[in-house]
């Protein structure tokens, strides 16, 4: 028995230290920021891209509950307020908040703030955004924690989680050099995050790519959310045309209106440019047609 806890020992001892290292935080350096001026034009266009106002609130204060299987998120509170919100960030916390989803103490942030679309974003976006949420008015509200259950309330896997996951990389379209696709997919995959709700999820929360904005399950749990591919389940019978004045209407081609979750998206994208508009519809003209999953 000695003998063997002398094997045990240095094993078990070895795999903590592979788990602590392989879950550490993966940072962006000081160095790797651009030497950018912050455009606030800009930084406006890409929080009505990404919809900020949708779940933090008009104020930016927060509390909107996600209740998920793997327990119950708190949006929180990211308004300028030194204390409760991010007033005291620095830009590079910021940025490794949205595109590393670490926190500036540290710690990892759950994937329910949709960091892995955030990740593809261009840091000097990211910049910018940060510059139009600093001219917010402050809000003092207190957001309380978490109700996660075990083991997902032991933050330190969610680096093993990132591993698998989080990647820079634009999903679709790769090959392709029309200007306006290619807008358009920057603007979906990266800070419009419309994957995170269009697209399926597999045991672990991670989006299964197989099945790209092919709909499924609410990420809520409360009913479906729409196939948005050009496959007859999904937009098919939409023009280009259709799902931009969609966007900026919230009119369907046969006069139906936006829903749901989806009014507030909808609201924030109308404010974009029209060319803006335009991009999102011939990038998710040009995506694979699927069908709707089989859940």
């Amino acid at each position: 028995m000695k003998s063997l806890l002398i094997w045990l020992f240095p094993l078990l001892a070895g795999s903590v230290l592979a788990f602590w290292f392989l879950t550490r935080p993966d940072l962006i350096r000081i160095s790797e920021l651009p030497d950018h001026i912050p455009d606030f034009a800009n930084g406006e266009r890409i929080f009505h891209a990404g919809g900020c106002a949708s779940c933090h609130g008009v104020d930016l204060a927060g509390g909107l509950e996600l209740k998920t299987a793997f327990g119950t998120f708190r949006v929180p509170n990211i308004s300028p307020d030194l204390q409760e919100g991010i007033g005291a960030w620095s830009t590079l916390e910021f940025v490794n908040a949205m595109m590393r989803g670490v926190s500036p103490d540290g710690v990892h942030y759950y994937p329910a703030f949709p960091y892995a679309s955030y990740t593809r974003m261009d840091l000097r976006d990211v910049i910018d955004l940060k510059a139009r949420l600093d001219a917010f008015e402050p809000t003092d509200s207190r957001i309380g924690a978490h109700e996660i259950g075990f083991p997902w309330n032991l933050r330190r896997g969610i680096g093993l989680w990132k591993m698998r996951y989080l990647d820079p990389d634009l999903v679709t379209n790769g090959g392709s050099v029309d200007v306006l696709i290619k807008t358009g997919r920057y603007l979906v995959e990266g800070p419009g995050h419309c994957a995170e709700c269009h697209t399926p999820r597999d045991r672990f929360g991670g989006l299964d790519r197989t099945r790209w904005m092919a709909g499924g399950p609410s990420p809520d749990g409360e009913g479906r959310v729409p196939n948005i591919t050009p496959h007859p389940d999904g937009l098919a019978g939409w023009t280009e045309k259709d799902i931009a004045y969609f966007l900026e209407s919230g009119f369907t081609p046969d006069f139906d209106l936006v829903g749901g979750t989806m009014v507030e998206v909808q609201e924030n994208i109308a404010k974009l440019e029209a060319s803006d508009r335009a991009a999102i519809a011939a990038y998710l003209k040009s995506i694979q047609a699927l069908p709707d999953p089989h859940d």
